[in-house]
């Protein structure tokens, strides 16, 4: 979608976020005195002007204002860099597991990792005002061009996006307030939904309308289609034990499998789908959120996930990774590391190893300055550094920023749908077999180690390995929390990994901390809200 978001429509957005704030407002259902007060009957008189909207719906997953990399911003907050959608996804599913640690002093980021936050947490309140943002403004799309053939498809897409950021709100969540393009323009307290309604809502959703989105790798690369749609709907089965306490691992397989059968593909080579021309990998990329380093710059997304990923001592960092300094956060936890047994899986990515997929981990101890334990998380030479995620291109050559990248983020992917379809079929569901899940891993290995001597037998494909194997397939992507969950590994004890529970070996964590608590500041605006338990 490449249509500029002009300040007129960014106005209008402003005029409907204001609408949904709480207040002593009369009838707002009426036509302004003022001919040039900006309302939907005076903004969009044109096919320019609903694209526009319809590309503010993509944009706010990839900037956080009207004014690159910062101003004029969505979401008000202290730090407009840490608003942004995909930064604060990241954050709530990764940091606070295995897989991500960050050294910052940044206000409670570090109650992320030690499970400790509470509900008066800033990034918390920052990830829940993001995602209802993204439904405001699609809500808004859906309203104005309800009844309006020629915008059905782009209706579709909008409310694709609109059930994936509720999605995540009812992962994050389970109870957030609700509303739809059917909630007229005003000054209300919005309900409280639950995770029951919510399901059934997300699912009626998405079953009406992948049979209006495009089909698979036909649309603008960027934009939603019928299998990002089949992508959600699987993710929302294979998690509906956590979300509903009902089994549906047989939808998931046939969600899978539809979009097996639409002919995606693995990339061959692993790396090349986290570089700066990684929009070039659509065999395997479902549904990416696209970064410009020209066009779409922000201190989120893949900016975020490269820059804060390297620093201290690390050196040729433009010729490396693409950007010309780091930041110096983000590392990961040895439970990681050491699910990468053997020595040649080439999805292993530390900085030592960045251009030698053959190196072992036991040499990376001792290769540079970074530690496998992590004695101080404030300081990030302790933990491996992992680049997973680069600004240079699959031929070596320099992105068009060497400060805001050019690599997308790929949020959904071929190589998760051979994963959710061993899972489920472990877990029971019918319409697959084991046989054909077994073959589906073994081909992600088989890219991994470049042969056939990273394979598995049947014996060895059970449910502890499909969690570890989707940590080595899938890690800062933003899916570990959710596994976690999933697999009753998250918070309590069944699972200790480094700092967890504020302790250097780990500990058990309450299980409140299987949800996030609605901040406070909503809580205390809206008579509606109750607060999730033990918070």
């Amino acid at each position: 979608m490449k249509i500029k978001i002009n300040k007129t429509t960014y106005l209008l957005l402003v005029l409907i976020m204001s609408l949904f704030v709480v207040s002593c407002i009369n009838d707002l259902d009426t036509e302004p005195i003022d001919k040039k007060t900006l309302t939907p009957n005076n903004v969009f008189t044109s096919d320019e002007a609903y694209l526009q909207l319809l590309a503010k719906c993509y944009a706010g997953f990839t900037v956080t204002g009207q004014q690159g990399p910062s101003g004029d911003q969505d979401v008000l907050t202290g730090d407009e860099g840490e608003s942004h959608y995909l930064r604060q996804v990241w954050m709530a599913q990764e940091l606070t597991t295995d897989e991500a640690v960050v050294g910052w002093n940044d206000k409670t980021i570090k109650d992320f990792h030690y499970h400790t936050w509470s509900a008066a947490d800033l990034f918390i309140a920052g990830l829940y005002n993001r995602l209802m943002f993204e439904v405001t403004i699609c809500n808004e799309f859906v309203r104005v061009t309800e009844g309006m053939d020629q915008y059905q498809v782009h209706a579709a897409e909008a409310r694709f996006l609109r059930a994936l950021s509720y999605w995540y709100a009812m992962d994050f969540f389970a109870n957030p307030p609700f509303v739809t393009e059917d909630d007229e323009p005003g000054a209300f307290f919005p309900i409280q939904t639950n995770r029951n309604d919510l399901f059934a809502y997300l699912e009626s959703e998405l079953l009406a309308i992948e049979t209006i989105m495009a089909e698979p790798g036909t649309s603008d690369y960027g934009r939603a289609d019928k299998a990002a749609a089949w992508m959600l709907l699987a993710k929302l089965y294979l998690n509906a034990d956590v979300y509903i306490g009902q089994s549906r691992y047989t939808e998931c397989i046939t969600y899978c499998n539809k979009i097996i059968d639409a002919g995606y593909s693995l990339t061959p080579e692993y790396s090349h789908l986290f570089l700066a021309d990684n929009h070039t990998q659509t065999n395997e990329i479902i549904f990416a959120v696209r970064h410009d380093g020209a066009a779409t710059k922000s201190w989120g997304g893949t900016n975020y996930l490269i820059h804060a990923s390297i620093g201290g001592t690390m050196t040729n960092l433009l010729e490396n990774y693409g950007v010309a300094g780091g930041w110096g956060g983000l590392r990961t936890t040895k439970s990681l590391i050491e699910k990468f047994t053997l020595n040649n899986d080439g999805r292993a990515r530390t900085f030592e190893d960045a251009n030698n997929n053959n190196a072992t981990w036991e040499s990376m101890v001792y290769i540079g300055d970074h530690t496998l334990e992590i004695e101080d998380i404030g300081k990030f030479e302790d933990g491996y550094a992992l680049v997973k995620f680069k600004n240079v291109t699959s031929t070596g050559a320099q992105a068009s920023s060497d400060e805001w990248t050019d690599t997308d983020w790929p949020l959904f992917r071929f190589a998760d749908v051979y994963l959710m379809y061993a899972e489920a079929v472990l877990r029971g569901g019918t319409g697959g077999n084991t046989g054909t899940a077994l073959g589906y891993v073994n081909e992600l290995r088989e890219r991994a180690y470049g042969d056939d001597s990273g394979n598995i037998n049947s014996a060895e494909l059970t449910l502890d390995f499909i969690l570890d194997e989707r940590a080595r397939e899938l890690y800062w992507e933003s899916h570990r929390r959710t596994d976690l969950i999933r697999f009753d590994k998250f918070t309590g004890s069944n699972y200790i990994w480094p700092w967890k529970g504020k302790i250097k070996e780990g500990t058990s964590t309450d299980d409140k901390y299987k949800l996030f608590p609605i901040p406070s500041s909503d809580l205390s605006a809206n008579p509606n809200l109750v607060q999730n338990p033990g918070y």
